[in-house]
Parts: structure tokens; C-alpha cells; sequence
């Protein structure tokens, strides 16, 4: 099966050609400020998106014929986690979308090209694929509800391969996923879905190193009324500037991982601070599964760090099995979700938001 992968970042896009789960051929480049600027939307860049892969896959001598096109997916209204088809109302909810990314033009490009070759094209666990249980939704102000944003699609993409692995299926299994990245998001996963978890994007759950995560709310509450700081700056603080980069000026954890294990400051208790928040997060998933918990997977670029993974252990590994899947292969796991839905391995999901 020759599956193409398509994954519009903010200034890059990434492209992929997979025989079955093995890539064949892989590319793409970041696209210059200059590039960009010319462009007032994220909508208008969709012409040159398009040509962008085009030519590449011209370079290439690859041509329009594949058994399935699969892009990322982009920011949606709420919806269960899964491999979608592309259809109609998606299309008009990502030109249509409240939070503007070039991730929302990566189904509408899949869509034009399958149509070109004719074959499905999918997406599969937006960021905004939302299972939570009603009892994690509510907080003490009723005007604030918790949203489920995370790292859906390599949550999901390693849980499905531990329990490959294990020869059982995820819907089978109670995990945590901790995904730990420039933001850091912990989910419970009782039998294939994310019953709760962490706003990895706006300031819930751990500190991470761009991300403020949860912080005393009449303090913040003091600092966003203190005249000091606009709306943009505050929100800058919980996404972008928070965190590690806000503490040390860095958010380059391989630097601060070998300070903290030489035993620098801040260094150490900075990072060991964010883990420790880590850690808590994990407990309170152990709690959300009510202790029936088959494994912790810890994933994401940070799970490459020996230092950070075993300073979590000493804290985390008494809670159940822990299971390392470093990285965050976003291509691999685009690519393993259309071979499962090819295979008829994995069902189709129909986009129909509440």
C-alpha cells in the first residue's frame, strides 16, 4: 500500500511516501518569513502549500498514484479520536476555524490530490480529539470549562503500537501516555479513549519548557490586573514564554538536562521542578483510571533525556510498568493509521461535531 503524508507546520511543511508502515521517500523544507508574509491568512497559503508538494513530488519522479493520501488534522471542532475520511464539513470548518494554523490546510490539500488519483483521503487524531468523561469538564466557575488539547495523534499512535506489541488491542488496555515535548501533556486512556487530560496548549497540567501549565490562579489573577502586561503578553506567559524558557532563558532540554545532572543551578531545580509536576499529573491520571492501569508510556522528544526519564521513574515506576517510546514520529504515525484503516483494521470515522 503507497500512502502519502502530508503535515503543514506553522512555517514548514513535511511530506512522507510510505510503503505500508516503511517510508520510501521523505522531504520538505521550512518556508522563509519572506515567503509567508505575502500572505495575510493561513487560508491564502493554500495555492502555494499545494504547488509547494507538487513540485517536490515532481523532483522526485513520484507520481500521483497512491492507495490513500493522510494529512494532519488540523484544528476542528471537538471530536472522538480516530481515522476520519475527509469530507465536506470538515473541509468548510477548517477554512471556517476559530484558532488559525497551517495544519488546517493539510486535509484540503490531501483532498484535491487523492481526487487527482483516486484514492480515500483521511486524517487521523486531530489535536483537538476530545473523549473526555463529563466529570472532567467542570471546574468551580461555570464560565470555565476544561477543553481537551494534546498531543492526540502520537498519544494514540503509541499506544496503539505497545499493544501491538503486547499482542492485545488499545481498546483493551488502561495506560497513561505522558508526552513530554515544548508542551507536555498526560492523558488517561481507559480502553481506547482519553477520558481526561491535560490542556497541553493554554496552561493546564505540568510546566514544560515553553508552557506555564497550571499556576495559583488569585496570583495570576494579580498579575494580569497589575497594568503591567496586554492580553497578547499574558497569553504569551502560558504558551510560548513559560516554563523552562521563563525560568533559564532556554528551552534546550539536552543543555539543561546535562547542567542539572552535573548538579548546576538553577539548573537541576528548575528541571526537576517541571518533572515533579510531571509526576503529579501522572498520579492524578492513576486516579481518573481509579488505579487499573496496565502501563506508563513516556514518549515525545524529552523521553530521549536518561536524566529527565529517571529522575520521573524514581517517582512514577511504583504506579505500574514503565514503557519508553521516545520521539514523535507524526509521519509513522499518519502513515500507520491509513494502512489500518486500508487494512479495515481500524473503522472509519465520520466528522459530524455536535
Amino acid at each position: 500500500m503507497k500512502i502519502f503524508v502530508i503535515n503543514p507546520g506553522s512555517t514548514s511543511t513535511k511530506l512522507a511516501l510510505f510503503e505500508d508502515e516503511k517510508p520510501l521517500w521523505v522531504a520538505g523544507a521550512h518556508h522563509s518569513s519572506g515567503e509567508l508574509a505575502r500572505y495575510h491568512h493561513v487560508n491564502e497559503q493554500y495555492e502555494y502549500r499545494k504547488d509547494f508538494i507538487l513540485r517536490l513530488l515532481a523532483e522526485a519522479g513520484i507520481p500521483l498514484e497512491f492507495d490513500a493520501v493522510i494529512a494532519r488534522g488540523g484544528l476542528l471542532k471537538p471530536t472522538p479520536g480516530g481515522v476520519y475520511a475527509i469530507n465536506e464539513l470538515m473541509k468548510h470548518d477548517l477554512l471556517h476555524a476559530r484558532m488559525e494554523h497551517a495544519c488546517n490546510l493539510g486535509a484540503l490539500i490531501a483532498d484535491e490530490l487523492a481526487k487527482e488519483c483516486g484514492c480515500p483521503a483521511y486524517i487521523a487524531d486531530p489535536e483537538v480529539v476530545d473523549e473526555m468523561q463529563p466529570t472532567a469538564r467542570l471546574t468551580g466557575i461555570p464560565e470555565v470549562e476544561r477543553i481537551s488539547i494534546f498531543h492526540a495523534l502520537n498519544s494514540k499512535a503509541v499506544s496503539r503500537k505497545y499493544a501491538a506489541q503486547e499482542g492485545k488491542h488499545y481498546e483493551d488496555l488502561n495506560l497513561i501516555v505522558v508526552h513530554l515535548g515544548g508542551g507536555i501533556s498526560v492523558g488517561a486512556h481507559r480502553k481506547g479513549r482519553v477520558i481526561d487530560v491535560n490542556n497541553a496548549l493554554n496552561g493546564e497540567g505540568p510546566f514544560s519548557p515553553e508552557r506555564a501549565g497550571t499556576i495559583p490562579a488569585d496570583q495570576f489573577a494579580e498579575l494580569c490586573f497589575s497594568g503591567k502586561y496586554n492580553l497578547k503578553q499574558v497569553k504569551k506567559m502560558l504558551n510560548g514564554k513559560g516554563g523552562l524558557i521563563a525560568h533559564l532563558g532556554t528551552n534546550d532540554v539536552v543543555t539543561i538536562a546535562r547542567k542539572a545532572e552535573e548538579g548546576e543551578e538553577p539548573y537541576k531545580g528548575v528541571l526537576d521542578a517541571m518533572l515533579y509536576t510531571v509526576a503529579k499529573q501522572v498520579g492524578a491520571m492513576y486516579v481518573a483510571l481509579r488505579g487499573k492501569l496496565d502501563a506508563i508510556i513516556l514518549t515525545g522528544g524529552i523521553a530521549h533525556s536518561n536524566y529527565c526519564v529517571g529522575v520521573l521513574r524514581e517517582q512514577i515506576d511504583y504506579l505500574a510498568p514503565i514503557v519508553l517510546m521516545p520521539g514523535e514520529d507524526e509521519m509513522g504515525a499518519l502513515a500507520f493509521n491509513a494502512l489500518g484503516a486500508l487494512k479495515g483494521e481500524l473503522p472509519l470515522q465520520v466528522y459530524q461535531p455536535e
